[in-house]
């Protein structure tokens, strides 16, 4: 018997024999539905001989037939009453289990989010991508007909898509685009690096989202509900949908704060804070001024994840001001990081390795956070080393900044466009999904392995929008990303290792070394991060202007 599990209060399975409902009854269900018709197959038991030994062991059962391939709005209406009346936890089966599976999906449409379903069901190792506007819909059939229709559609108004709104604007101005993103604000993250270090003000990383959607672009203020790659639609949530030529992904990724357990109740307070959420990071720049003396922890959790170098250029420019007010000899620094290394590329390491030295931080590698009690100022770390077994560490803290752990959007996750690991699936060059040709991804949701930085997000704008206009038939050279991405490592105050890299670790330095040696700390790099990058980010990267900016054009 091929149980798979839904939730608490249901189960679903292909059909059943007599000799499994005992096993059923052993399992602690207390009720049975059968969705498989009788006389559908010929190898088939029929629902009488079930509803008999069922009935013998003082289960209810009950019989509701679903022609298969044909569930109607009204049998997921009565399955509902099911779900409502009959003892759970309830066992539901017809021949493979999608039927029952699926008339659970539309009877709690109404109740659980469209990515709260889909993830439960491809858990359970079943596809509702055919139900899948129903599902948005509330569980209800909705009209075949689309409410708007785009030449290019952009999901996510965040750096990655509105620089690739405005680079495809400065090749072809009359294209119809239209961006879909819910959110009313839009911030410069990069900046909250600074923010925690009282160097900026929240204020300059933030501004509204009217403000900066390029003109000419159509936003439309919703969250995606779903995907119909094959129809070349995308659902919104209360059933909208919006058909496209060209689609372009790119709604950022998710922070996922719930992933270490206690911490989401903790954030903000008992000093543990974060430079990864606007409103804490003014809360790290207080915990740093008031820390005299104690123990200090930055965490690093497993890639991949938005700006590797940000959690330690948290302990830098915190270290670096202790250190300026006499105070680092009385703090004791840990640096925790779920990985193996200290920076993935091995050229920029020994000039971190020297301040790491200079703080007298302690580096601990494999060290994974798992949980924090913020009352009794207690961090749990997971400890698993290549050649060791898992152990778990305590440790005390008088601060703890934290980085969190991070995946694709959970609406991307239960998509049909993600690989196995639930990131976008694109070829790495042209950023060109490799199962649907008229999609593309950039910025940090697809799977490319290049570093997720906004200077990534900044060389791929201008390869997506030339390669899409391309594949629309504009004079276009096709162009190829070389997996560009910078981290300014702000190692003190005045100081940056601009580290520069493309695809494999491969050194790509924007300037020559007699200007700024990427290598070694530079106060000019310092002066790029804290005066010209901003604006370059404001008037450059979100207006189309494509500064220092030439991708590899792609021989015909």
């Amino acid at each position: 018997m091929d149980i798979r599990y839904i939730n608490k209060n249901i189960s679903v399975s292909p059909q059943i024999s007599v000799a499994d409902v005992q096993a059923i009854f052993d399992l602690g269900f207390k009720s049975i539905v059968c969705h498989r018709p009788d006389g559908e197959g010929s190898d088939q038991v029929s629902f009488t001989e079930i509803q008999k030994a069922a009935e013998a062991l003082g289960l209810q059962i009950v019989y509701q037939p679903v022609i298969s391939g044909k569930v109607m709005d009204e049998d997921a209406e009565v399955f509902k009453t099911h779900l409502e009346t009959l003892p759970s936890p309830m066992f539901a089966y017809c021949r493979t289990g999608t039927r029952s599976t699926t008339l659970w999906a539309l009877a709690l449409a109404d109740q659980l989010t469209t990515s709260e379903i889909l993830h439960t069901t491809k858990l359970a190792g079943y596809d509702m991508s055919g139900v899948v506007r129903r599902i948005v819909n509330g569980g209800k059939t909705p009209s075949d007909s689309n409410d708007q229709t785009f030449d290019i559609v952009v999901v996510g108004a965040g750096a990655a898509g509105i620089s690739v709104c405005a680079s495809i604007l400065e090749r072809a101005p009359n294209v119809k685009i239209a961006v879909i993103d819910p959110a009313d604000i839009h911030y410069y993250q990069p900046g909250w690096t600074l923010v925690g270090a009282g160097v900026f003000t929240p204020e300059e990383t933030v501004k509204t989202m009217s403000s900066l959607i390029p003109k000419g672009v159509t936003w439309l203020k919703h969250a995606v509900a779903a995907f119909e790659p094959k129809q070349k639609r995308v659902l919104l949530d209360g059933c909208h949908t919006i058909a496209y030529d060209k689609l372009i992904v790119c709604p950022g990724l998710k922070l996922d704060w719930d992933k270490i357990e206690g911490l989401t109740h903790t954030l903000g307070k008992n000093g543990v804070t974060s430079n990864y959420r606007f409103d804490l990071a003014p809360y790290t720049w207080e915990l740093v001024q008031q820390c005299k003396s104690g123990k200090v922890i930055f965490t690093q959790p497993p890639m991949p994840i938005k700006c590797a170098g940000a959690p330690q250029k948290a302990m830098y420019l915190s270290c670096d001001h202790w250190l300026s007010t006499g105070v680092l000899k009385d703090i004791d620094v840990d640096f925790c990081n779920a990985g193996g290394v200290l920076f993935g590329v091995k050229e920029y390491v020994p000039a971190l390795m020297s301040y790491v030295e200079k703080y007298n931080a302690n580096l601990h590698f494999f060290h994974n956070l798992v949980k924090v009690d913020g009352p009794n100022k207690t961090a749990y770390f997971q400890q698993i080393g290549p050649d060791t077994s898992a152990e778990l560490i305590e440790k005390k803290f008088d601060m703890l900044h934290v980085a969190p752990p991070q995946s694709a959007p959970d609406f991307i996750k239960v998509s049909p466009l993600v690989d196995d690991n639930g990131w976008v699936d694109v070829d790495q060059a042209t950023l060109q999904h490799k199962h649907f040709p008229d999609i593309y991804s950039l910025g940090d949701v697809m799977n490319a392995p290049n570093a997720k930085t906004a200077a990534a997000a900044r060389m791929q704008a201008p390869v997506v929008a030339g390669n899409v206009l391309h594949d629309m038939g504009y004079k276009v050279k096709r162009t190829i990303y070389n997996g560009y991405g910078s981290c300014p490592l702000t190692v003190e105050k005045g100081k940056i290792v601009l580290a520069e890299f493309g695809y494999g670790g491969t050194m790509l330095p924007t300037f020559p070394t007699w200007l700024i040696d990427s290598t070694k700390p530079s106060r000019l790099a310092w002066f790029l991060k804290e005066k010209l990058l901003p604006p370059i980010y404001w008037q450059g990267m979100l207006k189309g202007r494509e500064w220092l900016i030439k991708p590899k054009e792609i021989s015909e």
